[in-house]
């Protein structure tokens, strides 16, 4: 794959996850009622949904940046912390397998982005 095409996909996947996360981030600080809903399922204290929220929001940042590598491996561990946990909370509580789709979906696209992050990383020169 060129180099050129490595840098459009992951571009484009990186701004799509982080309108994702932004849009959940934002959710979490406002307290929408949808995430309220699911975190009383889950049963969970609705003052996470705003950590998470201001969490997310930072994840977003520094997977737009590209100054600090170490900073951006992290965000992507957290957002993969976080997918790894809603599936883990959907599955305890039993909720039904299609309750479980959209996080595992938001996981594999995560993968997939990191992947086109680290391929163009190694297209870079080194100093």
């Amino acid at each position: 794959m060129k180099p050129k095409n490595i840098n459009i996909i992951y571009w484009i996947l990186t701004i799509l996850l982080a309108l994702a996360m932004a849009g959940d981030g934002f959710g979490g600080i406002t307290k929408q009622q949808a995430g309220v809903d699911v975190l009383k399922h889950l049963g969970y204290p609705i003052y996470f949904m705003v950590i998470m929220g201001f969490a997310k929001l930072l994840g977003v940042v520094a997977i737009l940046q590209t100054q600090f590598k170490v900073i951006k491996e992290w965000a992507y561990a957290g957002f993969a912390f976080t997918f790894l946990g809603a599936i883990a909370s959907r599955s305890f509580m039993g909720d039904a397998v299609g309750e479980l789709i959209p996080p595992m979906i938001m996981l594999v696209f995560l993968f997939v982005t990191y992947y086109f992050w680290k391929k163009l990383d190694q297209l870079k020169p080194t100093k």
